[in-house]
């Protein structure tokens, strides 16, 4: 697999180049590839906290997820060690800007204003928006009941969440938090009546405690793409990582572990 990938991989570059005519500019850009190649190297900025996309097990310190599972994949295919760069999402594009990674594998919405700064690969995830609550909250049951005087929604800094709360939400008070598993904290101790998320994450909220309860959405509210971000003005690495994408899909890798870790409803299969 790796012989093979490395050599459509030359066949991506080859292409590339000749499109582009070798032109000057795109040379300086375009370095990230012949970066990985030189350091032998693969940098994956990833979120720790994002359940079965790159979550770090709090009793082994062990990291799994889809996310964890692909970037594994990658560097097997590109024949370089891996490391791995913990960011969040208020701050992964400025790591990737910096050349802190090369690359973002944590389950990354594709959105305009992500999109004015960053690229994306083609997308392998689709979620809605989901809102979580307490069992003990009878009042709130969907979505409408969340839209109304008095109800406090919590969401996360740097989140596709956060534009659409305040945007769609025309009653409801929107309490922005930043610091990691705050939203939870603001729902469980009764300062928040939910949080919005998505559905990865509602798995994590019902699978890891005894008092959440998923708001599912009765019509489409916002579903949104997750991708694989990497820096603007490289389109051989872009061309590169789209290739992979399309192998994971196609070959089952992705449908494999989005299984082993319940994301099969969200896979993208073309």
């Amino acid at each position: 697999m790796a012989d093979s990938y490395r050599s459509s991989i030359a066949a991506v570059r080859t292409g590339i180049l000749a499109t582009l005519g070798c032109l000057a500019s795109f040379t300086a850009q375009a370095s990230t590839l012949s970066a990985i190649e030189q350091r032998g190297e693969l940098r994956v900025c990833h979120w720790p906290q994002y359940f079965s996309i790159s979550f770090e097990d709090p009793r082994t310190g062990e990291l799994q997820g889809v996310d964890i599972d692909m970037a594994y994949a990658l560097s097997t295919d590109l024949g370089v060690k891996l490391t791995f760069v913990q960011t969040d999402f208020a701050n992964f594009i400025a790591r990737l800007q910096a050349g802190d990674c090369d690359i973002a594998m944590m389950g990354v919405g594709v959105t305009p204003a992500r999109q004015e700064d960053i690229d994306f690969s083609e997308p392998y995830l689709r979620s809605d928006i989901y809102f979580i609550t307490t069992k003990a909250n009878k009042a709130l049951q969907t979505v409408e009941d969340l839209d109304q005087p008095g109800v406090v929604i919590s969401v996360q800094k740097g989140t596709y969440m956060e534009p659409f709360a305040l945007d769609y939400f025309k009653n409801a008070t929107i309490s922005v938090v930043s610091r990691p598993s705050e939203r939870e904290v603001e729902v469980e101790t009764g300062r928040a009546d939910a949080f919005a998320t998505d559905y990865p994450y509602s798995q994590r909220m019902l699978n890891n405690t005894d008092w959440a309860r998923v708001i599912k959405p009765t019509t489409e509210l916002k579903t949104t793409d997750y991708a694989y971000a990497v820096r603007k003005n490289d389109p051989q690495w872009l061309a590169i990582i789209n290739d992979f994408v399309q192998r994971i899909k196609s070959d089952g890798r992705l449908a494999q572990s989005a299984k082993q870790h319940n994301l099969a409803p969200i896979v993208l299969k073309d």
